[in-house]
């Protein structure tokens, strides 16, 4: 079983992205289930996870519109007001009640002016109000400005299950850079409850020849620290088009994890998704 737990979808006249302009080139439009399903089939990826691209109300309607019409989505990453507790309250209580597939949430927060945006005390109440309803939260760790602070996240609610999106976004090709980020990977990977994607390295390698010689070290240096039970494959697609495609994403992820045991690979291309996400699969 193969789940792809990070895809998006947007429809730019349905929804409004702010972050996604014209510079993005080949993204800037509207990317929809038709269009991904053949590529699924064509790779072998049995389920996905649909995750936010946009911090609203209006992004995560879209996604469960979406869902109702393709039975291959397994689970959806959604968005609640996290600076407003008793709003959040009240949309956990509702996706309780009906979504069912409602697994989680995800805010922008490589997006906020302040890098030090997801450990104000109002949004750790809200996470706190997340895990109390056994709710996951994705973390956009992008690095340098917020990978230091999964630690801080899995102190304060240490009952909160958290994955880092893109294994938090390698700093390719800096020797020291990479130091720093082993480091702070390494101290995020010290609570059970903190798990790790595979996925995204393709846009952060930057290099439109990239290969899985690439991804590898990154890769080898995320399951020293987590061990494939707390990983998990991600294509980031169609973000991931801006450097390859879906194919290649998932051929070259492949060969990455070719070495690992039967065992180990089971858990990675599906296996942890499922307990992570409490997906039922």
């Amino acid at each position: 079983m193969i789940v792809d737990t990070h895809q998006h979808f947007w429809n730019l006249a349905k929804v409004e992205y702010p972050w996604l302009v014209p510079e993005y080139g080949p993204i800037y439009r509207t990317f929809e289930a038709p269009e991904l399903e053949p590529q699924l089939q064509a790779a072998g990826v049995d389920h996905t996870v649909i995750v936010q691209s946009m911090d609203s109300y209006a992004d995560t309607a879209y996604m469960f519109e979406t869902a109702a019409h393709y039975s291959w989505v397994a689970g959806i990453v959604g968005w609640v007001p996290l600076l407003k507790p008793e709003e959040t309250a009240r949309q956990l209580e509702e996706h309780k009640r009906r979504q069912l597939l409602f697994k989680g949430m995800r805010h922008l927060i490589h997006t906020e002016a302040d890098p030090d945006w997801v450990v104000q005390d109002t949004v750790i109440e809200s996470l706190k109000l997340l895990a109390a309803h056994g709710y996951t939260f994705d973390v956009v760790a992008v690095f340098p400005n917020h990978l230091k602070h999964v630690p801080t996240l899995s102190e304060r609610i240490p009952n909160l299950k958290i994955v880092i999106d893109h294994l938090a976004k390698p700093p390719y090709p800096s020797a020291a850079d990479m130091a720093i980020w082993r480091d702070q990977l390494a101290a995020a990977a010290q609570n059970p409850n903190v798990y790790a994607k595979i996925s995204g390295l393709n846009t952060a390698v930057a290099k439109a020849d990239w290969t899985a010689a690439d991804l590898q070290p990154a890769i080898d240096f995320a399951l020293d620290q987590f061990g494939a039970s707390r990983l998990m494959f991600g294509s980031d697609w169609p973000v991931a088009i801006l450097a390859g495609d879906y194919a290649k994403v998932v051929a070259e992820t492949r060969k990455c994890l070719s070495g690992l045991s039967a065992a180990d690979q089971a858990a990675i291309w599906g296996g942890t998704a499922n307990r992570f996400y409490n997906l039922g699969l």
